[in-house]
């Protein structure tokens, strides 16, 4: 499948994506907290996103190349939503994994006109005191400099054991390749989930919503997706589905990810 990558500039930001597919409909991805940019994965994703591609042009955006020295979920979701913009894209089936689930539900309530369908993957509407521990102790290591070290830990609680064990190598010798730039920017990128809060705005959100979870999620816990389901409860068009043994990336691991967006795409 052809891939094609792409800055989108404007006057206050640049901001790198890339877009596979054949299909007219866009699908945006927006990826989770990663060590380094989602840029060097694009034919992993594209491939994990096959299935989508005679039906749908995909899109996945990184985040903003030069970070402000402050910068919140709520910024990085004013500037994702300029880049669709600046591209073209609106009432997109918007999917979101993890701190890039945070990121969709503040686009879907903030700029609704942009949003057709929003799939929320092992994410959180409110991060509480006990979910900060995981994400606390890799900006520690990235402090110190410890980069395969984050990397294994990252590892460890993102997937299940055995994915872990398979993955050891590899994610060891990514670590070998990280740079001081991308440790400052991992800090920083995972320092802004302290604090994010948008339970009280879900209702505002319009459109269709599918919330997948993980019961064994290491990273924001189960009852994160929970919430959002009980938030939504009333939701006209709310569905949830919890897996079970696949880790807090699910979207990564677990072997059937893709058909159940697909099957909420398509109204199935």
């Amino acid at each position: 499948m052809s891939i094609q990558s792409g800055t989108v500039k404007t006057d206050s930001f640049e901001m790198n994506y890339f877009c596979c597919g054949s299909g007219e409909t866009p699908f945006v991805i927006l990826p989770g907290l990663s060590v380094q940019s989602v840029m060097g994965a694009a034919d992993a994703v594209a491939a994990e996103y096959a299935l989508l591609a005679q039906d749908y042009k995909i899109y996945v955006f990184d985040r903003r190349t030069d970070l402000p020295e402050e910068y919140s979920i709520r910024d990085m979701a004013a500037d994702t939503a300029e880049a669709m913009r600046a591209l073209g894209l609106e009432k997109v089936c918007l999917f979101g994994a993890s701190q890039g689930g945070m990121i969709a539900m503040v686009i879907a309530i903030e700029y609704p006109e942009l949003v057709a369908k929003l799939i929320l993957g092992s994410t959180s509407a409110h991060v509480q005191e006990q979910q900060y521990k995981a994400v606390d102790n890799w900006i520690r290591l990235a402090r110190e400099k410890d980069a395969v070290g984050l990397y294994l830990d990252f590892g460890k609680e993102i997937y299940p054991p055995a994915i872990f064990e398979q993955y050891r190598d590899a994610l060891i010798a990514a670590g070998k390749t990280v740079s001081d730039k991308d440790l400052e920017r991992f800090i920083q990128l995972a320092s802004s989930i302290h604090g994010f809060d948008v339970s009280g705005k879900l209702d505002r959100i319009q459109c269709p919503v599918l919330a997948i979870g993980v019961f064994e999620d290491a990273v924001l816990d189960s009852d994160a997706t929970m919430e959002i389901a009980e938030k939504l409860d009333e939701h006209k068009d709310f569905r949830l589905y919890m897996y079970i043994g696949y880790g807090h990336a699910a979207f990564d691991t677990a072997p059937d990810y893709r058909e159940r967006i697909l099957a909420f795409l398509k109204n199935e």
